[in-house]
């Protein structure tokens, strides 16, 4: 994923909101491109927050939201083995650890996860594990709160970024 495409103008709900949702993982990808490990693990304070927390949270997200809840499917690994009662933000703490290329890797296979998890499901279908209460939002809610995810921890990226090395976008 190099390549960050506009949402298309015409289409389907699904094919908006899917667009939406690649154009800001293409975003999150160009946030995050050629830096190294030094760089991924570096904070803007006064936040803990770093980009390569950031791909581990969104990889998190991308599995949670569409493989597990959506589809129903297992959290799978490196999730199942948190102990997420020791440390809430596992995800964010632990990226200074990964390399580059882990992290970019984790968040890249974990798209391409949910990609396959709900190419068929329809946008109606309720998620198959629901909240506490039992509710169970739609595939629809889970795009738009994921675009939402994204767009938020973009505008996160294009701060530590710019505090990287200059570099700066929309």
């Amino acid at each position: 994923m190099t390549e960050r495409l506009d949402p298309p103008l015409q289409g389907n709900e699904r094919e908006v909101l899917m667009g939406y949702l690649d154009y800001q993982r293409a975003t999150l990808w160009q946030k995050v491109s050629g830096l190294d490990g030094t760089q991924l693990a570096r904070v803007l304070p006064p936040s803990d927050m770093t980009l390569g927390g950031m791909l581990k949270h969104c990889a998190l997200n991308e599995d949670y939201w569409f493989c597990h809840r959506a589809a129903g499917g297992p959290e799978g690994e490196p999730w199942d083995s948190v102990d997420w009662d020791a440390d809430r933000d596992w995800d964010w703490h632990s990226a200074a650890q990964d390399s580059p290329e882990e992290l970019l890797g984790l968040w890249h296979a974990a798209v391409e996860r949910a990609r396959a998890a709900v190419a068929d499901i329809d946008l109606a279908t309720p998620a198959v594990i629901g909240r506490r209460d039992g509710e169970r939002p739609s595939l629809r809610w889970i795009v738009v709160h994921m675009v939402e995810e994204y767009a938020r921890h973009n505008g996160h990226a294009d701060l530590i970024r710019e505090s990287i090395d200059g570099v700066t976008g929309e």
